[in-house]
């Protein structure tokens, strides 16, 4: 059994209750690899997962001047939000993800959303995400 389905496993007998949530991701290297790589990931630890489409973005406050590739997803989980980003951060780290100053990001992925509690407040105001809300 890999790390994501056992999360998945023990918080199913754990908490019957699932929440619905919003994920972000993001890369600026390598860009469909990783991505896909990470709807993998997340297909296997979440319920009633829905992708939009991937779409390229013009860096904001980055040392690179590589475009991003994004793109969001909705789901369900019974694992509680703090636990929930944990495992997204341990998912970025196997997938490469170091947090160094030379800009690059081979993996970003960010809880948008729990249940109706926002996070990342100022990222819902970019037009990728105002785009692609619509799509869920």
């Amino acid at each position: 059994m890999d790390f994501c389905s056992l999360i998945r496993t023990f918080a199913f007998v754990m908490i019957q209750r699932l929440h619905y949530i919003i994920i972000s991701l993001a890369s600026n290297i390598n860009h469909e690899a990783n991505l896909e790589a990470a709807r993998q990931q997340i297909t296997q630890l979440l319920t009633e997962v829905r992708f939009t489409r991937a779409i390229y973005t013009e860096p904001v406050n980055s040392l690179r001047k590589e475009p991003y590739l994004n793109q969001l997803c909705e789901g369900t989980t019974a694992l509680g939000p703090e636990l929930l980003s944990e495992v997204l951060k341990e998912l970025e780290k196997r997938q490469g993800r170091t947090h160094n100053e030379d800009g690059i990001v081979t993996l970003d992925l960010d809880l948008m959303q729990y249940d109706d509690q926002r996070y990342h407040l100022r990222d819902w105001e970019r037009s990728y995400i105002k785009d692609l809300i619509n799509e869920l």
